[in-house]
């Protein structure tokens, strides 16, 4: 499940083509208000979201187990399609797909392996604008599923 959570911002993010774009930011983890189904041996510090000219382009800021900061950053086009790493790649998946929703508060992810699903993502933008709420559906290598919430506060 942790290699699921790595790219947790990328599906967030397909950006929107307006300047308010609802998940450009900083965010932060809200671990109060979070529930993770499984271990995740680099948590979540920080990401960074910026959309721009047609491109959105994530940071995550992690730490792994043995205190050692790791960066993920990926880009893909604002209306959807296959993510581009450009460092740090997760473990665990051969293809990601983000896309926005009609509703720009609104964002899907799809990360396959090997032609196989092996996690879905879906996360709103509260109303307000203050916070994100993901839904990460995995399927382990054996076929059993889980279920992780993860809430994000704009900083």
């Amino acid at each position: 499940m942790y290699r699921l959570l790595y790219p947790l911002t990328l599906f967030l993010l397909a950006g929107s083509l307006f300047a308010a774009d609802p998940f450009a930011g900083t965010w932060k983890p809200n671990t109060a208000k979070s529930k993770f189904a499984g271990p995740d041996p680099a948590p979540l510090k920080e990401m960074t979201i910026v959309s721009e000219g047609g491109t959105e382009t994530v940071t995550e800021k992690r730490t792994t187990a043995n205190g050692s900061p790791l960066t993920i950053k990926w880009t893909f086009p604002t209306t959807g399609g296959l993510v581009q790493f450009l460092e740090g790649v997760p473990p665990g998946f051969s293809s990601v797909i983000a896309k926005r929703k009609a509703d720009s508060r609104i964002a899907d992810q799809t990360d396959m392996k090997d032609g196989k699903l092996v996690a879905t993502y879906h996360a709103v933008v509260s109303a307000d604008g203050k916070s994100i709420r993901a839904v990460i559906k995995a399927i382990d290598a054996q076929g059993k599923t889980s279920e992780s919430v993860v809430v994000l506060d704009k900083q």
